[in-house]
Parts: C-alpha cells; structure tokens; sequence
C-alpha cells in the first residue's frame, strides 16, 4: 500500500466541493468527504486497477457523485492531481502534471 498525497490544488477542490454539498443539505458534504476516502482507499490499495486517460494519468470515479480522482503513481507515493467534476472543463487540471 502506497501513501497517497494530495497537489494543494486537488485538496482544495475536495474541500469546496464538500462545502457546496454541504450547503445543499445537511450531511452531503460528509458523505462526499466519506465517498472521496473510500476512493483514496481503493486508490492505495490498487493503483494500477483504474483507466489511463493521458500522460500516466488515472482516473477512479466517486460513487455516487460526478466527481473523478485524477491521479499518477510516483515510485514512492501516489499523488492526486485533481477532484474533478467530471461534467466541468475536463482538461483543466493538464498543467498540474
């Protein structure tokens, strides 16, 4: 299992995109939050078992949100390079790589 490291860019995306669930009601910003773990878990655990989109970059869907985990595997670590609403600029988070 590999530790997993979120860009600034991706963590903040996670927190207010949390926050907007929030606001549309009670408790879905912790249920995305709870969503997004279970990913980072699955992510950890099997890097290797989600789609390539480009460049060496995965991608692993969020159950039950439009939201995907854009993600690279280092040879030490697995960094998130994106939270990304799947339905907004799709190609946004490029210069991240």
């Amino acid at each position: 299992m590999k530790p997993v490291h979120f860009l600034l860019p991706a963590e903040q995306e996670m927190l207010e995109a949390a926050r907007y669930y929030e606001v549309q009601a009670s408790g879905l910003g912790v249920d995305f939050l709870a969503k997004i773990d279970s990913a980072i878990q699955d992510i950890s655990e099997q890097p290797e078992l989600w789609p390539v989109l480009r460049f060496h970059i995965r991608r692993r869907l969020v159950h039950r949100f439009p939201y995907g985990l854009l993600y690279r595997i280092d040879p030490e670590e697995i960094v998130i390079l994106a939270v990304m609403h799947l339905r907004l600029h799709p190609n946004y988070w490029i210069n991240r790589i």
